[in-house]
């Protein structure tokens, strides 16, 4: 198969107007190979979308799912972050966190689903984040479960506020949940200091698994980095749109 059809892309940009923010959202919307709008489709939600966009290489590994394995297409929509505010909206103590969730919840998913085909059942509306996007994204289902229940988290910065919100739940069997964590994250420098993110993903997976928490755990050898979260995403894909029709 000639290898250009997986790097075609129908990529639409949109600004989203957001009152809890107070000024637009960037959100990058992939539209997949023989979209029509008289269909529907599984959708996941990326923060950092740009990152998950270039270093991720999410859409190429949709369409290599979608042409190689005969995984149902999906759209994928990135929320673009600013950086300089990214950890105060993502980390659950941060300044921005509610007005963030606030967003996500009331303006982003009323905005996307007014003009694209998603489906809007918790199965099939995917959230995925790396390191505090994981965070912000598992926190989005255990706050909104009647929104979300599939989570990809690569690398999740699962600290104590985490923690803490996790153990406040008596049953999360009705959360589906993929954690990804790599072995040479013992000593990740991040603006609120240097973690432990093995420690904190293992303790994470007790409180889940004692929960009854849907969980796909994979521990293997990487870095706290995109090249080690690029190769593992197709899998985690995967896992959530097989078998959705």
């Amino acid at each position: 198969m000639d290898d250009s059809i997986y790097y075609k892309r129908t990529v639409v940009k949109e600004l989203v107007p957001s009152a809890a923010l107070g000024k637009e959202r960037p959100v990058r919307v992939f539209l997949p190979p023989g979209y029509q709008e008289v269909m529907t489709y599984p959708v996941i939600y990326c923060q950092d979308g740009e990152q998950f966009f270039n270093f991720g290489r999410i859409v190429t590994h949709m369409n290599r799912l979608i042409f190689d394995e005969g995984i149902d297409p999906a759209i994928i929509v990135g929320v673009d972050v600013d950086t300089s505010v990214r950890t105060s909206e993502y980390a659950p103590e941060g300044e921005r966190f509610a007005a963030y969730t606030q967003f996500f919840t009331q303006e982003l998913l009323p905005y996307i689903e007014s003009k694209y085909p998603v489906r809007t059942s918790p199965s099939e509306r995917i959230i995925a984040g790396d390191s505090l996007g994981g965070t912000v994204s598992l926190h989005l289902a255990l706050d909104y479960p009647s929104l979300f229940c599939s989570v990809i988290s690569l690398s999740g910065a699962f600290f104590r506020e985490t923690q803490q919100r996790i153990a406040e739940e008596a049953d999360l069997s009705w959360l589906n949940l993929y954690m990804l964590i790599g072995l040479d994250e013992r000593e990740v420098k991040t603006e609120r200091g240097t973690f432990d993110f093995v420690e904190a993903n293992r303790n994470t997976r007790l409180l889940l698994e004692e929960r009854n928490c849907r969980l796909t755990y994979e521990e293997k050898p990487g870095k706290h980095l995109w090249g080690f979260w690029q190769n593992e995403l197709p899998e985690a894909m995967k896992l959530f749109l097989k078998g959705l029709h």
